[in-house]
């Protein structure tokens, strides 16, 4: 058997017992029941299983944990709770940013990462950022809305 692997993951350690090629999600929605990240393709295309390291947003479905060893993993259910969302997580939910939901971790990672390095993105700046992560069910004008929110760069329609 493998020697368990130290994860920081939402602040806090824990210790897996899985092999070090393991990819990071399976150990995140398998052993932690941490269910923000979604498997959507398993090959790092779509986006579904977006997590942040060191801030990085990172597709967790093609990361093995051995590469996560001393390094900050930061889950949806790291960002904020229904009590106190974040603001990403409120922005989304105030422009009713979803259809199937299913994308919504990945967007939400997302846009998270690209606030920490770029806190007032243009339009066209925002959807550069997700424009690897897919959405089939069209929400995305909604999403580019929630994005701006959350960056604070919406302007609000007045009568």
């Amino acid at each position: 058997m493998d020697a368990p692997i130290r994860l920081n993951v939402n602040g806090r350690i824990h210790e897996v017992a899985a092999s070090a090629d393991t990819a990071l999600l399976y150990v995140l929605r398998n052993d932690l029941a941490l269910n923000g990240p979604k498997y959507g393709c398993g090959l790092g295309e779509c986006g579904t299983c977006t997590v942040l390291i060191d801030g990085v947003a990172a597709r967790s479905c093609v990361i093995p944990i051995e590469g996560c060893v001393d390094r900050e993993i930061v889950t949806l259910e790291g960002l904020g709770s229904r009590e106190a969302p974040d603001p990403v997580q409120d922005a989304f939910i105030t422009e009713q940013a979803a259809q199937c939901g299913y994308c919504l971790n990945g967007m939400i990672m997302t846009t998270k990462a690209l606030l920490a390095r770029n806190p007032h993105p243009t339009e066209q700046e925002a959807m550069e950022a997700l424009r690897y992560n897919l959405c089939r069910c069209g929400a995305h004008v909604e999403i580019i809305r929630a994005v701006m929110r959350a960056a604070g760069s919406l302007v609000e329609a007045h009568d």
